[in-house]
């Protein structure tokens, strides 16, 4: 049996969901409390996302998603809303890298969009490299270890943390712009 099984209710977007409507452009420089950004994921594509989204539920995208800016809060806010993984037909590279930056697993599966419906139950092992859905089972290519690492560890800097022997020492407040 997989220890590494995250299960959910799919949240499905179309292609070029761009980083802009994943975390609003207005907040970019207004909310600088990570705690917060949850509150306004999604929100311009869908009110009902930062309300209802449960922990591990699974975002579904089509091509190209979180295309646009290189905002690094779009991926923190889904992360902050309890989403672990994003399943998508392709990625747009920066936001790819900040999804794994941030702990969150980006896997390129366009079978897997085709057949996924909003609030199916989607349950994805990460040992198996398998994405089962009601409508059938997909396999999709697993990521290098090393961004397994980071994925694992919760993001890159508690891996760091972790490799450098300091997660024992506090963490400093990460801030996003916003007057000090």
């Amino acid at each position: 049996m997989s220890t590494h099984i995250i299960s959910g209710r799919a949240w499905v977007y179309g292609d070029d969901v761009n980083t802009d409507v994943i975390f609003p452009g207005k907040y970019t420089y207004t909310i600088t409390d990570v705690r917060e950004f949850a509150k306004h994921a999604l929100e311009d594509l869908d009110p009902d996302f930062a309300r209802q989204v449960q922990p591990d539920d699974i975002i579904v995208g089509g091509k190209n998603f979180g295309c646009g800016s290189s905002r690094e809060q779009a991926a923190v806010c889904l992360k902050m809303s309890g989403v672990r993984v994003i399943i998508a037909k392709s990625f747009a590279r920066i936001f790819f890298r900040n999804c794994v930056n941030n702990g969150v697993l980006p896997i390129v599966c366009p079978l897997a969009v085709e057949a996924i419906q909003k609030g199916d139950p989607v349950r994805v092992d990460l040992d198996a490299h398998t994405i089962s859905t009601p409508r059938g089972t997909f396999t999709f290519p697993p990521l290098s270890s090393s961004v397994m690492e980071i994925i694992a560890a919760g993001g890159l800097i508690p891996m760091l943390r972790r490799k450098l022997g300091t997660e024992h020492l506090p963490m400093p407040e990460i801030s996003f712009g916003g007057k000090d």
